[in-house]
């Protein structure tokens, strides 16, 4: 991405690119902007670039890579997101900022109350963009791109095209060059899956006895409900598991601290929904745990994509029960995976399987049908030039 990405940029051309996870986007996206920056930074810092991301976390994981690229430079940033006082962040903008870093809720917020004035700005990036779309975040992004000069940049990064993300391209870009790099396939097929047949009542226990048996010492694990997340690390720590979890009831300052810590192993297991988990970058990540299908085959490569990295081994186990299975099958023929299935020693399942489909049984009616439709296919039909016989004698 950063190869195919950072000429155009440099060229000033809009962008749409299509790309996973962990492609190394915000390198793509954040050195053109620096690259602005230094040709028009004055002494006075103007905000010149914004960049909208779905998630808080995603924003401070951008923020801490601009400190990385910007080390040596006189660059001024800011993250804006909920869950915080925006006090400090109506502070840090009135004292001049170059780089604005923002979730949409809050940043609406901000221009509503006149504390922020994107009319200097000269190059959008919105990040994550389906998973923007997928949390309803369409209107708001509308909202705020009129705010913006018209003389700007603006690159779109997703991981899918779809009819959405090309209608506000069509409604905000100008002639897009779309660049494409792998498809996500291609990262799915390169992590070692494993499907573990259980019954669903029988799931947590598993959890904890896989983690401990398999010795995985770093496990981000995936639920759909919020107390599903805080039940398992009840459960988890319960059994010798440290474990935290992170979804949308949990302050920021306690979802940071999780994070931070499980970054640092102090925190064997972190439980997260898909939405808080979005933005989530841990480096060497060993293990994903499906604990519940998710919603969508999207969000199953979202997950999985946490793990195996930048080039790096990773692993990712489904535990799946019979109500899932239908599901599981779709997400292997959508993402051309052959999965194969194991039980556990002591976790052998007890839920009624599914039935084979099994044909329809004939009614004497039709069977009838299908005798009088055999014997006329099988008695001996007439030649071509038999035909033109008979047609000739009736002449």
């Amino acid at each position: 991405m950063q190869e195919k990405a950072i000429p155009i940029a440099l060229k000033r051309r809009d962008i749409i690119g299509v790309a996973k996870s962990g492609t190394g986007k915000s390198c793509a996206f954040l050195i053109p902007i620096l690259e602005d920056l230094i040709k028009e930074k004055n002494k006075n810092s103007v905000l010149r670039a914004l960049i909208l991301v779905p998630t808080r976390e995603l924003a401070k994981q951008i923020v801490n890579a601009i400190d990385d690229y910007s080390k040596y430079l006189d660059i001024k940033r800011v993250a804006i997101f909920g869950g915080i006082s925006s006090k400090e962040q109506e502070k840090k903008l009135a004292n001049g900022v170059d780089i604005v870093v923002a979730t949409t809720g809050r940043l609406l917020e901000h221009l509503k109350n006149n504390t922020i004035n994107l009319s200097s700005v000269s190059s959008v990036v919105i990040d994550e963009l389906d998973t923007m779309l997928d949390m309803g975040f369409l209107e708001e992004v509308e909202k705020i791109l009129p705010h913006i000069g018209k003389n700007r940049q603006i690159s779109m990064f997703s991981a899918t095209i779809n009819s959405t993300v090309k209608k506000l391209a069509k409604e905000f870009l100008t002639d897009p060059v779309v660049i494409e790099v792998t498809n996500q396939r291609d990262h799915v097929e390169k992590i070692e899956h494993q499907i573990i047949l259980v019954d669903e009542d029988k799931k947590t226990e598993l959890l904890s006895f896989l983690i401990g048996s398999k010795n995985i010492s770093q496990a981000l694990v995936f639920v759909n409900k919020k107390l599903e997340a805080d039940s398992l690390v009840e459960n988890l720590n319960l059994d010798g598991l440290k474990a935290s979890c992170i979804h949308g009831d949990i302050r920021q300052s306690s979802r940071a601290l999780a994070l931070r810590k499980f970054k640092e192993k102090e925190l064997r297991v972190l439980v997260c929904t898909d939405i808080a988990a979005r933005g989530i970058d841990i480096e060497n990540l060993p293990c994903v745990i499906n604990f519940a299908l998710p919603e969508t085959i999207n969000d199953f490569t979202h997950r999985v994509g946490r793990t195996a990295r930048a080039g790096n081994d990773g692993t990712a186990i489904t535990l799946l029960s019979v109500k899932d299975y239908k599901f599981m099958s779709e997400i292997e023929k959508e993402l051309m995976l052959k999965i194969p299935r194991e039980e556990l020693k002591g976790f052998e399942t007890k839920e009624k399987k599914p039935r084979a489909k099994q044909p329809k049984p004939k009614s004497l009616k039709d069977k009838k049908i299908l005798s009088k439709k055999r014997q006329t296919e099988d008695k001996p039909k007439a030649s071509k030039s038999t035909k033109k016989r008979k047609v000739t004698k009736r002449g």
